[in-house]
């Protein structure tokens, strides 16, 4: 079986100041529609942390991933829960490709909300234990897809709902999930969160961005003409003013970024200045860094987003 996924965002722990335990908490906001409330740690300013049950053992802090088809733990974890492979899939980053195991694991629960026999891969998440060393896994769509999610970052707020409560409890403009056909090298998982958006520099199509939670910034992905000729070709590379992961990606233009009726002004992207050769097509142009809004609802019910629902 082979799959194609976007675990993790390697490149965003090189050159950023690891402040976030320290930062002020917000007074405790709650879930609509009397949804359990969860607190996640907020790391590296923006990746959220939460406690996760695996076969009953643990909990374990995982990293919330809205980027990720499949849930990842760690070798030494894997190791410790006796877990079984079955096999290997592709997994497939911003610039890089590589191989991993893939197993089902019995159970995955959070704050009671549990799912049986999720997939999960095992793959060494040294770039992330660096920034927190007690992370362990990453959380994916291959779990969060059971639920409506809203991730409040201004609240440090995570609610996953599997009645369908909030929907209701929310307003805002609802912008609809972009449905990817799966490529040759993909099996039917989650679905992956696609958005259709507008850029002011690329004026001749719109752009397809995946929503990312486990990022800290806005990237547009080289190899296409028309995003190259349009724009990519103006990307300004950084110097040794910043660090050596930073310097793997080159400046985009700022853009007018139009979701819908809402135009965001100014948004930053970056790019990859090079790619491993073997990464396969896809269909989406990249990615939207979700910790840069302050809220987000999911309807993987329905298919659709809101942008900072009231």
């Amino acid at each position: 079986m082979k799959v194609r996924s976007f675990p993790v965002t390697l490149w965003i722990f090189a050159a950023v100041a690891f402040y976030a335990n320290c930062q002020p908490m917000h007074a405790e906001a709650h879930c609509p529609g009397n949804i359990a409330s969860l607190h996640p740690r907020l790391v590296a300013g923006a990746l959220l942390v939460i406690p996760v049950t695996i076969n009953q053992s643990g909990p374990y802090d995982f990293m919330v991933d809205t980027g990720s088809q499949l849930n990842v733990i760690d070798p030494a974890l894997a190791l410790q829960l006796a877990f079984q492979t079955q096999g290997s899939v592709a997994l497939v980053r911003t610039a890089k490709s590589s191989q991993a195991s893939v197993g089902i694991l019995d159970s995955l629960q959070v704050d009671g909300q549990q799912v049986f026999h999720p997939i999960a891969v095992v793959q060494d998440l040294g770039a992330i234990q660096i920034a927190d060393r007690h992370i362990r896994g990453v959380l994916g769509e291959n779990f969060l897809a059971h639920f409506d999610v809203l991730i409040d970052y201004e609240h440090r707020l995570l609610c996953l709902d599997q009645k369908r409560l909030m929907e209701g409890a929310l307003r805002g403009e609802r912008v609809p999930l972009v449905r990817q056909p799966y490529s040759a090298v993909e099996s039917p998982l989650s679905p992956r969160l696609v958005i259709s958006v507008n850029l002011s520099g690329m004026t001749i199509r719109p752009v397809l961005l995946q929503l990312d939670s486990g990022s800290d910034g806005h990237i547009l992905y080289p190899g296409r003409n028309d995003l190259q000729q349009s724009l990519l070709k103006y990307s300004r590379v950084q110097g040794r003013e910043v660090s050596e992961g930073r310097r793997a990606f080159a400046i985009v233009p700022p853009q007018d970024m139009r979701i819908g009726s809402q135009t965001l002004r100014n948004t930053q992207f970056v790019t990859p200045i090079s790619v491993d050769a073997n990464i396969p097509y896809r269909e989406e142009d990249g990615l939207l860094a979700t910790a840069l809004l302050h809220r987000l609802f999911i309807s993987h019910t329905h298919n659709y987003v809101v942008l900072d629902p009231k």
